[in-house]
């Protein structure tokens, strides 16, 4: 449904074998792309001798950031695939970054996209998902006298009143799903003396 995206619950962890090498998968929920170098760098701090610490991300309501990092391995054997499995879990918000401690034996570009893409798989599997309602704010300004109506429109539709000011004028901000988006406006307007801000 356009008016919903799915994105994963909490962070979770992996741990993929291959002739020595270990391969660590973190799925991790994100709220925006500006998180994920903090958290890389989280990651980087628990484990300071990985030799590659490969990442994914997807983000945006509409997946409209999607970015993949193979951190000094082979140009798309590391980040893509990982890319990949968020892709095909479809979700969205959601980073991906698979710690490598390197075993002694090169696994070769085959070895490292398959590996990769386990670790990645692994911890999105184990990872519970949630389905969000995608949400639009609107502001509005009214006079006291109006409230009966603003709070009966906004009660009779299931809104939201995500903040509430009151003074001279109430300032209110209130929430519907995106979709609801020009019904609400229209409803809300309709009533006497209300405006948008």
């Amino acid at each position: 449904m356009a008016d919903q995206f799915t994105t994963i619950l909490s962070r979770t962890e992996s741990l993929f074998k291959d002739r020595g090498s270990k391969f660590i998968g973190y799925a991790i929920p994100i709220s925006t792309a500006d998180e994920v170098k903090t958290l890389l760098h989280e990651i980087r701090v628990l484990h300071p001798s990985a030799r590659n610490v490969c990442y994914a991300y997807i983000e945006g309501s509409n997946s409209e950031n999607q970015r993949a990092n193979d951190d000094g391995e082979p140009n798309g054997s590391a980040g893509l695939p990982i890319l990949n499995q968020i892709k095909s879990k479809e979700v969205t918000n959601v980073l991906v970054a698979v710690v490598r401690y390197f075993g002694g034996t090169k696994l070769g570009v085959s070895g490292l996209i398959n590996a990769y893409k386990e670790a990645a798989k692994e911890a999105l599997e184990m990872a519970e998902t949630i389905t969000t309602v995608k949400m639009n704010t609107i502001n509005i300004r009214f006079p006291h006298s109006s409230i009966g109506d603003v709070e009966r429109v906004i009660r009779q539709n299931a809104f939201e009143i995500a903040d509430q000011q009151f003074g001279l004028d109430c300032k209110w901000t209130i929430r519907c799903a995106k979709s609801e988006s020009q019904q609400c406006s229209d409803l809300l307007l309709s009533i006497k003396d209300v405006q948008l801000f």
